[in-house]
């Protein structure tokens, strides 16, 4: 018999409803305890009630069987009555696998044994973060530290270095870029601007804008600012030499390049993060594409061996490009970018090896920019040592996207309907479309979107967060 529409409808309340509930107890675990919690890696704190719904149904796209907020809210209250902070915590994932292997315990005897290395833990101190450069990704990087600030037991946006407009209202000017972005949306929170104490308080996070023409030119400590992390994101300083400029300036302990280096480590977080040393002063993010492709290239390898192959990029045009035909420096990049596709290098397919040695000499690569303002796509051309089929590879990746210790770099999406700005605020550096694999015999072919502003951005703020020793435990554990 057909379920009548007002079951339907009661049953949508019902959920709505619970999802109201959640919320104030996720605001809580967050700001008080400095729990982040999520629903199969869709984070849901500052999220609406409507959010939330379309987090736990996003899980019947991954699993074989539907979630719920009735499943997940159950988890929240017995959080919020045990003794723990500090973590990160998918209440999806754990809902689902006290479904499937709670063995007769009550939820909070399953939690105890999920989460025993952070119950009891001590609040750890949070970690001073200098925005030097307030671009593209400048601007993305501080609306994820203003997001993440939480009780301020993690990263703390102090400042932003730039170099002093023509405008007289230069300060207005820049809060204006942070609160409004035509691709990514309207800021998620209020924005104030003190102009005689050259502030911008937003969320309730007071951001000193420091007017300099160098890195080594500013005293950090005036401002109270002390062992701070400085992520230059200009483009300017790109060597060693150039970067290690900012760490004689007072108050700086490390710094962290949002574009490939030279002369530096450079890091792609879930892949080679375990390069970084304590002695590091200086780091490399790697580039966003390089980021996009080597976590997967790394998946792929691991289980399938890599002989070699081709990547080609079809890259979104950058900042880089001209608006209307106009003298470049660089080959074909000189031509308007909003009307043409322009074929170009990338150094990402030779990158990969820096982060992922085994691949070294074993990838080709060049890169088409075309009209788009955001996300891009990566397509792997990839011969193996092992035989796979489309089915087999599929669901490795899938797997990889859940539940390995790249999960936070890997996603997968299944969807027929999938098309470039569906992927506009992915947080993961890669996302497999798995319907357009390829295999056969020994031969592969992956396509992998990424947003290559705000995805390369969270790979950033997971570096900076390592460099500061402030990176939450995730739940429950990877187990591959």
């Amino acid at each position: 018999m057909p379920v009548s529409q007002d079951l339907v409808f009661a049953e949508w309340k019902e959920r709505e409803a619970t999802a109201e509930a959640m919320i104030p107890v996720i605001g809580r675990l967050y700001r008080d305890r400095n729990i982040e919690t999520s629903v199969y890696g869709r984070l849901v704190v500052k999220r609406s009630v409507i959010d939330i719904l379309k987090a736990h149904r996003f899980v019947r796209q991954m699993e074989s069987q539907e979630l719920t907020v009735l499943d997940t809210f159950p988890i929240l209250e017995a959080l919020e009555s045990l003794d723990v902070s500090g973590a990160h915590i998918d209440i999806g994932k754990l809902a689902v696998k006290f479904r499937n292997e709670g063995n007769g315990r009550t939820i909070n005897e399953f939690l105890e044994s999920e989460l025993a290395p952070v119950i009891g833990a001590e609040e750890r101190q949070g970690t001073d973060v200098v925005l030097y450069g307030f671009g593209r990704i400048g601007r993305l990087l501080a609306r994820l530290l203003i997001e993440r600030t939480g009780g301020g037991q993690s990263l703390r946006l102090r400042a932003i270095v730039v170099r002093k407009g023509k405008a007289a209202n230069d300060l207005e000017k820049r809060a204006s870029l942070l609160r409004r972005d035509s691709v990514h949306g309207s800021f998620k929170g209020t924005i104030q601007v003190d102009e005689e104490r050259n502030l911008l308080i937003a969320n309730g996070n007071e951001i000193q804008v420091i007017f300099s023409d160098g890195p080594d030119q500013v005293d950090y400590t005036q401002y109270g600012i002390n062992d701070a992390i400085v992520l230059d994101n200009t483009g300017i300083w790109r060597d060693k030499e150039g970067l290690e400029l900012h760490l004689k300036s007072k108050g700086v302990a490390r710094v962290l390049l949002t574009a490939p280096g030279k002369g530096v480590k450079n890091i792609v977080m879930g892949v080679n993060h375990h390069d970084f040393d304590e002695n590091d002063r200086v780091l490399s993010a790697a580039s966003c594409t390089t980021n996009a492709i080597t976590p997967v290239l790394k998946a792929v390898n691991d289980a399938f061996g890599i002989e070699n192959g081709h990547v080609e990029t079809v890259h979104a045009y950058t900042n880089d490009q001209n608006l209307i035909d106009n003298y470049h420096k660089g080959d074909r990049r000189g031509r308007a970018a909003g009307l043409n596709m322009v074929l170009t290098e990338t150094g990402a397919a030779k990158a990969v090896s820096k982060a992922l040695p085994v691949m070294e000499g074993k990838l080709t690569g060049n890169a088409i920019r075309v009209p788009t303002p955001n996300v891009s796509m990566a397509i792997l051309n990839l011969n193996l040592e092992k035989e796979v089929t489309k089915e087999s590879l599929n669901e490795y990746l899938r797997d990889a996207a859940l539940h390995s210790s790249m999960q936070k770099q890997i996603d997968y999406s299944n969807s027929p309907e999938a098309v470039s700005t569906d992927f506009v605020g992915s947080r993961a550096a890669g996302i497999v479309d798995a319907l357009a694999t390829i295999a056969t015999g020994k031969r592969c072919v992956l396509y992998v979107w990424y947003d290559n502003e705000f995805g390369y951005s969270c790979q950033v703020i997971r570096m900076a967060q390592k460099m500061a020793n402030v990176t939450l435990p995730a739940f429950p554990k990877a187990t591959k």
